[in-house]
């Protein structure tokens, strides 16, 4: 069910990428890389491109979230993903800043 707004009920409770109307309740996951996607394979970028390329997708999330169109946002989302998984999977025991922690 979707509300008069086209998005799926839920407010926070539902992912971003739930929240875009154009990928509808139908949606099949895409491949992660497609020849057909923009972007260099994450895999194939030296450490510091790799380091660059995140930034600059965090340095404009904010402006893409609020301004950009759907697809726009989609593409966003998923380059996201695709760079900080390859993060991750190079960096697995990364250094946790204990300044980050919240308290328990």
């Amino acid at each position: 069910m979707r509300a008069q707004d086209g998005f799926p009920p839920g407010g926070t409770e539902v992912s971003p990428e739930q929240r875009i109307p154009e990928w509808g309740d139908d949606r099949v996951a895409a491949p992660i890389l497609d020849a057909d996607l923009p972007g260099i394979d994450p895999a194939e970028l030296a450490e510091e491109d790799l380091i660059r390329e995140m930034e600059s997708l965090h340095r404009t999330r904010l402006d893409t979230l609020r301004h950009a169109t759907d697809s726009a946002l989609a593409t966003h989302l998923r380059r996201t993903a695709e760079l900080e998984t390859e993060y991750l999977a190079r960096h697995p025991g990364r250094e946790v800043d204990p300044s980050r922690l919240r308290d328990a």
